[in-house]
């Protein structure tokens, strides 16, 4: 069973990584600044990835890959760890874990949609329905009713955490699409680690721009939000985004983002219990309606 059902495994382990990482990622952003997070836990991964090829392959840096290879992951890198991290990791700090991955549950139909343009996959009424459904779940739990003026609706939570976290799910997207279509059979950790070496480039590029080396300073000398973020390291751009890569070569784009996708459930234990947040049965529902539309959206 597991050697047939390899993908979908991966992706599920990715899901229960992803939920680890985004309640220390919350955690740590909160302390020390989403941008500082984002730096330093690329620079945990790269070691962490880096000691790991060493011993299983032999080579401390993917120079087997091809040049295609290398071109491909380093633009997947670019925008699925700079530019969609650096905006999910904002809306961390502005809305909390578990808002930003409800809203991250839109990755499945946004790489349907970036597939259909970019792959030429076909979209069938049964994806469509899957869309819809996905975007009114999500509806249910960002949207309320305005005081005071009936028929109208305004945002529960932070309007600029709600982009933010949605620009992130637009790179996660895709991110995703040019992975699988520049990785191919390459090693799912090597392809991870040309990915980081792409994230560790790009924030330098940005920490240089900014001009916020005096930050990442201070972070280095906060040792709890330090073990916070290498925790996150561990099991986000680590295990997780190897897992998802690995997933991605026994499966397809859409299985590997419906199976993530759960992830919205999953955060609601720890959201709750470790950060005492309250949960409407409204947010309840709509997470539940978000799953279903990802579920129908790749049956």
């Amino acid at each position: 069973m597991f050697q047939s059902h390899i993908g979908e495994f991966a992706a599920l382990l990715t899901a229960f990584f992803w939920t680890t990482t985004a309640m220390v990622f919350e955690s740590a952003g909160k302390k020390v600044g989403s941008l500082q997070v984002n730096y330093i836990r690329l620079m945990f991964a790269f070691i962490f990835i880096s000691i790991y090829t060493l011993i299983s392959r032999g080579l401390f840096l993917p120079v087997d890959a091809s040049t295609s290879t290398w071109v491909w992951l380093l633009i997947s890198g670019l925008v699925g760890f700079v530019l969609g991290d650096l905006f999910l990791f904002q809306a961390y700090v502005e809305i909390g874990a578990r808002i930003s991955m409800l809203i991250m549950s839109s990755v499945p139909p946004l790489t349907a949609i970036l597939s259909y343009f970019v792959l030429g996959e076909k979209l069938t009424k049964v994806n469509i329905l899957g869309m819809t459904i996905t975007v009114l779940g999500i509806a249910l739990v960002v949207l309320k009713k305005k005081e005071g003026e009936e028929g109208k609706v305004q945002f529960a939570h932070s309007a600029k955490g709600l982009f933010f976290a949605f620009l992130g799910a637009v790179g996660q997207a895709t991110g995703m699409v040019i992975s699988k279509f520049g990785m191919q059979n390459y090693n799912p950790f090597a392809a991870t680690q040309i990915r980081i070496i792409a994230g560790l480039f790009g924030f330098t590029v940005l920490f240089f721009i900014m001009k916020r080396w005096g930050n990442l300073a201070l972070a280095f000398k906060n040792k709890e939000a330090l073990k916070r973020i290498s925790v996150g390291a561990l099991f986000g751009p680590f295990l997780g985004v190897s897992f998802q890569l690995l997933s991605l070569q026994y499966t397809s784009a859409g299985v590997t983002s419906t199976i993530t996708a759960i992830i919205p459930v999953l955060i609601i234990p720890p959201a709750v219990i470790l950060f005492k947040e309250k949960l409407t049965s409204k947010e309840l529902f709509g997470s539940m309606v978000t799953i279903v539309g990802v579920a129908i959206l790749f049956l």
